[in-house]
């Protein structure tokens, strides 16, 4: 359990804030530098690393909670392009109520300076533990995370002024962040929606609905996790007109020929999983102390920061429209989820095929052998069983085609031409049969979402249409939130139908 409670990615952020987090480039020490900092040496894209790292501890200290995470690192990243947005010469703020400033205001330690405080605000409120992580950052920086300054005719004042903005506005959002809903109990994200399941973990009622499932604790013991914020199809998205602008139809019948079929072609591509499979289903699971899917695309983002060069204002308006994508994307996508409610493969296939023999993955340690229909389970560890939601659609699919498809009209180019290093596949699901390195590689934007997509469907979570509806709703979202932030960086010439702006 511990090799899957770890994660490649936190010995980037650790090496990330050893080397280039907190290098002599910050706000106050410009004198070795005579040209504006680019790519990672912008003070945005350190933000996006903070914001990262943060995410990752949350998911630690909380266990993961990805639309939660989509809704911090979203709403940081307006507060940012609020602040900034005072300091440029179009762009509209989303909450912010304050005057732009003159032009000979305009300039990128302002800038910095603003965006630093919002950030900071933001980040504080919603990540509240680590708000020692931030304000270490902000004397980094050369700032005093203790002043509080509401003056908005200074960039610490519009800084203050803009994460206050969010955060009130988002105040009885559907969120429940502070237990306030009608229906709550105080709690911080309590189900208010007071959502009951049609099946128990112990009796299937109806096939057709999802059922909780028995995971392991690690210590001998088994628990059923609920269902993950099943009040999130409430919350007020910030792009869209509502979550359910783009709900796809229903997922195929029980009776449906489709429905089998997909359902056997989970258990044949789970069953015939390659080195290299193994690896994509593993790095896109992105598990246990991990940044989540909105965090997993805001390091997307940040590789093509890194290399196009980005200046600050440009990763401002890429992170923007990147997390607020994300962010709307799981709103969209508990949507489909909380109103069809629809069961996983895990029920499907003992449903469909209880009491024949099929060839599976029969569980770490056992590798593939035959067994009966009703023993088959996910490629996964028995501490992380399967997702604690209903199966459509995706969401690693929603949040995976709509991320993907907003960095390639921001770009305005699909390519992307990332990779990365599996160093261990099977190690978060069989430890004791780990395979040979992996390089996976993204030549596309649109690959790598449709990589996302396919590693849920090969891994078991999910079926064929969970995950084509998925990316399919996630590019409708992409598009919707596109025109939002079209509007808000103060583009005058849109054409509804298809916006092309430059950057």
């Amino acid at each position: 359990m511990k090799n899957y409670f770890s994660h490649n990615i936190i010995v980037v952020f650790l090496f990330v804030l050893c080397s280039n987090l907190y290098s002599n480039n910050t706000i106050t020490n410009k004198s070795k530098t005579k040209s504006e900092p680019l790519g990672k040496d912008n003070i945005a894209y350190k933000w996006g690393q903070i914001a990262l790292v943060a995410t990752a501890n949350d998911t630690e200290k909380f266990k993961p909670r990805p639309t939660v995470t989509s809704r911090y690192l979203g709403l940081t990243f307006v507060a940012i392009f609020d602040a900034w947005s005072r300091y440029d010469k179009d762009a509209i703020p989303v909450y912010l109520n304050t005057e732009r400033r003159p032009d000979n205001e305009q300039i990128l330690k302002n800038k910095e300076i603003a965006i630093s405080y919002a950030a900071f605000g933001a980040l504080s409120e919603y990540y509240f533990s680590d708000k020692q992580l931030f304000a270490s950052f902000m004397v980094e920086l050369g700032l005093d995370p203790n002043n509080k300054s509401l003056d908005p005719t200074t960039p610490e004042g519009i800084g203050n002024l803009a994460a206050k903005a969010v955060i009130e506005a988002r105040k009885h959002d559907g969120a429940n962040q502070y237990g306030e809903e009608n229906g709550s109990n105080g709690t911080p994200y309590f189900d208010y929606s007071v959502y009951k399941p049609v099946n128990s973990p112990d009796e299937m009622i109806d096939v057709n609905h999802w059922q909780p499932k028995y995971f392991s604790d690690g210590k001998g013991g088994k628990f059923a996790p609920g269902c993950l914020t099943p009040f999130w199809n409430k919350v007020k998205p910030v792009g869209l007109q509502s979550g359910g602008q783009f709900r796809p139809g229903p997922p195929p019948s029980l009776s449906s020929k489709q429905l089998k079929n997909e359902v056997k072609e989970v258990i044949d591509l789970q069953f015939n999983l390659t080195n290299e499979q193994k690896a994509l289903v593993e790095f896109m699971r992105d598990g246990p102390k991990s940044v989540q899917q909105a965090g997993h695309w805001l390091k997307f983002a940040q590789e093509v920061s890194i290399r196009d060069n980005h200046s600050l204002d440009q990763d401002v308006k890429m992170y923007f429209l990147n997390q607020v994508t994300a962010m709307d994307c799981f709103i969209a996508c508990w949507d489909t989820k909380m109103f069809y409610d629809f069961a996983r493969p895990y029920a499907l296939v003992h449903y469909y095929f209880k009491d024949q023999t099929i060839k599976a993955w029969g569980g770490p340690g056992f590798g593939n052998k035959e067994m009966k229909g009703q023993d088959w389970r996910p490629y996964s560890p028995d501490v992380f069983l399967c997702p604690s939601f209903p199966g459509y659609v995706s969401g690693h699919s929603t949040i995976s085609g709509g991320c993907a498809e907003a960095l390639k009209l921001w770009t305005g180019s699909d390519t992307f031409g990332s990779s990365a290093i599996w160093s261990t596949p099977g190690s978060m699901t069989e430890p004791n049969n780990i395979g040979k390195s992996v390089e996976l590689k993204f030549p596309t934007f649109t690959e790598t979402a449709n990589m996302a997509g396919i590693s849920r469907v090969m891994g078991g979570y999910h079926i064929q249409s969970d995950n084509v509806e998925g990316l399919k709703l996630g590019r409708n979202v992409a598009h919707e939130v596109w025109k939002f932030y079209n509007i808000h960086i103060g583009n005058k010439t849109i054409d509804k139908d298809d916006i092309s702006v430059s950057k």
